[in-house]
């Protein structure tokens, strides 16, 4: 094996620790909100991504890059989370195709009931992580690229 081929191979061990930490964490996660405040990862991830825009909606196509997701299917998870009355669609008035989206009252109470418990769950999560050898690093790296706030 070559120095390019050992490269590549550091690169994919790296991806598959991140990835192995992504699930764990994920898992954890969906265990944890569905069981206490009965929402997925996904959706608690939209009413995040709401709350942070400090009572401005956003568009629905920042909200799939936020979660990640197709456009059809976070329309699927929009309209989930509007049946549950958590958030509601607002009709851009400049231009009749832009459709946004923002946080309701239900929604913000159930995204602050449901916000320490992800917090407390991913820092379980994150500190049985730094015990375990092959994924201490990529817990290290985590905390170093995010300073506390002190």
């Amino acid at each position: 094996m070559g120095i390019a081929d050992d490269a590549v191979e550091v690169r994919a061990q790296g991806w598959r620790t991140l990835a192995a930490l992504h699930g764990l964490i994920e898992s954890e996660l969906e265990r944890a909100l569905g069981a206490s405040v009965d929402l997925s990862v996904v959706e608690y991830t939209v009413l995040d991504a709401l709350n942070r825009q400090d009572g401005w909606h956003m568009r629905m196509q920042q909200l799939a890059r936020a979660t990640a997701l197709s456009p059809s299917a976070t329309t699927r998870l929009v309209n989930r989370l509007e049946d549950r009355a958590l958030l509601t669609r607002i009709l851009c008035a400049d231009d009749r195709r832009g459709i946004y989206t923002e946080l309701t009252a239900a929604g913000l109470a159930l995204y602050e009931q449901a916000r320490p418990i992800h917090d407390e769950t991913l820092e379980r999560v994150l500190a049985e992580a730094a015990g375990q050898p092959e994924l201490a690093p990529v817990v290290d790296a985590l905390h170093a690229a995010v300073p506390v706030a002190g």
